[in-house]
């Protein structure tokens, strides 16, 4: 009787794991210290001046709308640079209205704790 209750409730346990791993994969549930899964959303920053340019940064490791967040954040808080980030593309837009260096945007990237493939 008692290695009967135990299997059932091991058997719980797995089933919850996987249901939450799959909706994890998926980009439904939370990850990433998002709490319950509802992100929300980073505020767009607006650039002092004119914008002079753009850089597109091809990124891995984003999951999710809160990676989304950490990433434009992150990106968001050099001088001059406004980030808008795609989850589908996973790729980050920074538009700037002054010189900015594509170290310093790796650097901000990299310290949110993903990785940056390309910047061009």
């Amino acid at each position: 009787m008692a290695d009967a209750i135990i299997v059932i409730i091991v058997l719980i346990v797995l089933i919850l794991a996987v249901k939450g791993s799959v909706k994890h994969f998926k980009g439904e549930g939370p990850c990433c210290g998002g709490g319950s899964g509802s992100a929300k959303k980073a505020g767009e920053k607006m650039l002092d001046g004119p914008v002079i340019g753009r850089k597109t940064v091809k990124i891995s490791g984003m999951h999710c709308d809160n990676c989304v967040n950490s990433v434009t954040n992150a990106i968001n808080k050099i001088d001059g640079a406004s980030a808008r980030v795609s989850l589908s593309d996973n790729l980050a837009v920074v538009s700037y209205d002054r010189e900015v260096s594509e170290i310093d945007i790796k650097h901000a990237v990299e310290d949110a704790g993903f990785e940056v493939v390309s910047i061009s």
